[in-house]
């Protein structure tokens, strides 16, 4: 009974989100807590959420002040180079534009954090979507998509709760799974090429020439690159219509992930007051010592970004005045994000506190056939794409994975096989609505979640098929 109630909550909330017919926020609360009342167990609710949120607190600590520190990075210039040869690189050409996603997003994605990888990706990319009238469900799916792959590095962290889970090295783990998850950042790059080139076709091609004879000169204007003389040339906020713009008026509404025009947007004004370009190898010398402790694990991540927010806003901005301003300024983010991980702990809380995720784990690893022993490797694959989505890593790793493993044992099958093919599911595990991390990708590109999920499975199903393909093509699981 648990079993199915566990899968009609996970369906359920997955469907009002997509249909929009709740907020992910409302969703993630009130649909749990009916079905904790509905199962018996409404006198726990309180329990399960208290613990839920004691589980997610750590997560929630760590947004907070990663938004604020990355926010105060980006206000004080230092991605600005970065934003430059992006655009400097895929100029008005949707198609090196989607591919540019991919690539910065993979790039960005060794400090091993999704947070820090989308937050940076879509500051540097929103503001050419945004002018160009590209779809942004491109833009955070091939990203989402893209930090799937990578977050199966040894400190991203499914690896190292492989590990840990059936007591084995993570090099062990990764390493050999390093041609196959190749092959999946080659299927995120052609997957982007792919949507570039629909993209090109929608809207057409613009030189950044032909973007600034339709745009006003009087308004705010973005940090660009690129170009045929100088090698700068700066975008302007586009006021009147352009080539292609009635294509992007008629694209599908689940497919164009934007609010239709471009009223209140803002983008990296070149001469904002907040620049800090005498500090800018200061700020630059403390991100990177901030993902070195992050990656050697000196200090907890959350205790990390919330001495790292302190210094920066303290050396950037000196004056009281200022600092409350820069804080305020990247509130509504932290109060979106936070509020959302806090509303996944009560869905977390409900599932594991009830028993449903237990349940449905044993009810999926007796529902595979004796014959299948054998392709135990194959089996955890396939059941690693949709468990990462529907439960956290934690739930998956630490519950789910030792039972495959002993089960592949009974037939056979080593303990690392099982652990190698346990990772080929983080393409779609990156998307799930139990990540916090993908609520700072919907939130900073203004998209919804349902539209950012309908796009973005399918794709990333299929990358995920690709990494496991290419571990059975090669001989690693």
């Amino acid at each position: 009974m648990l079993t199915i109630l566990g899968f009609v909550m996970i369906a359920t909330f997955l469907v009002l989100i997509m249909m929009k017919k709740m907020s992910p926020i409302a969703a993630l609360v009130l649909i749990p807590a009916l079905f904790c009342v509905f199962v018996g167990k409404g006198a726990h609710l309180g329990d399960y959420v208290l613990e839920g949120v004691g589980n997610l607190a750590p997560t929630a600590a760590m947004l907070m002040f990663a938004i604020v520190y990355f926010g105060v990075m980006i206000d004080v210039g230092l991605f600005d180079p970065i934003v430059r040869g992006i655009l400097r690189f895929c100029k008005a050409d949707p198609v090196r534009i989607v591919v540019g996603t991919a690539v910065l997003a993979a790039i960005v994605s060794l400090d091993g954090d999704g947070s820090t990888t989308f937050m940076i990706t879509v500051s540097a990319m929103y503001p050419l979507y945004k002018r160009l009238k590209m779809s942004l469900v491109v833009m955070t799916g091939v990203a989402a998509t893209a930090n799937g792959v990578m977050n199966t590095l040894p400190w991203g962290g499914p690896t190292a709760r492989a590990a840990t889970a059936l007591k084995v090295d993570a090099a062990d783990i990764f390493v050999p799974m390093i041609p196959a998850l190749a092959m999946g950042l080659v299927a995120v790059f052609l997957l982007a090429y792919a949507l570039g080139l629909r993209e090109r076709k929608r809207l057409g091609i613009l030189s950044l020439d032909e973007v600034l004879e339709k745009e006003t000169a009087d308004e705010t204007v973005l940090v660009g690159a690129g170009g045929d003389g100088d090698g700068r040339t700066s975008l302007t906020k586009k006021t009147t219509g352009s080539a292609g713009d009635g294509a992007a008026a008629d694209a599908p509404e689940s497919e164009s992930g934007s609010d239709g025009d471009d009223d209140g947007f803002q983008g990296l004004d070149p001469d904002r007051p907040t620049l800090r370009p005498k500090l800018y190898w200061f700020n630059a010398a403390l991100t990177v010592l901030l993902l070195t402790a992050m990656i050697m694990e000196w200090l907890p991540i959350p205790v990390l970004f919330l001495l790292g927010a302190a210094l920066a806003l303290t050396v950037n901005f000196p004056h009281m005045p200022d600092q409350k301003a820069r804080i305020g300024a990247h509130a509504e983010n932290v109060l979106n994000v936070t509020g959302m991980v806090f509303a996944a702990a009560v869905f977390t809380g409900v599932l594991q506190g009830t028993g449903m995720v237990d349940h449905m784990a044993d009810w999926l690893v007796d529902a595979i056939p004796d014959g299948m022993g054998p392709q135990m490797g194959l089996v955890t694959g396939l059941l690693s794409i949709p468990l990462t989505y529907f439960m956290s890593n934690d739930g998956f790793y630490f519950g789910v994975l030792p039972v495959l493993a002993e089960a592949g044992q009974a037939h056979g099958v080593g303990t690392l096989e099982i652990a190698r093919a346990s990772i080929a599911g983080q393409a779609l595990h990156m998307s799930s609505p139990l990540v916090p991390a993908v609520y700072v990708l919907v939130g900073m590109a203004k998209v919804e979640f349902g539209d950012h999920t309908r796009f973005t499975v399918k794709w990333a199903v299929l990358t995920s098929l690709v990494v496991l393909g290419a571990g059975i093509l090669f001989g690693i699981i």
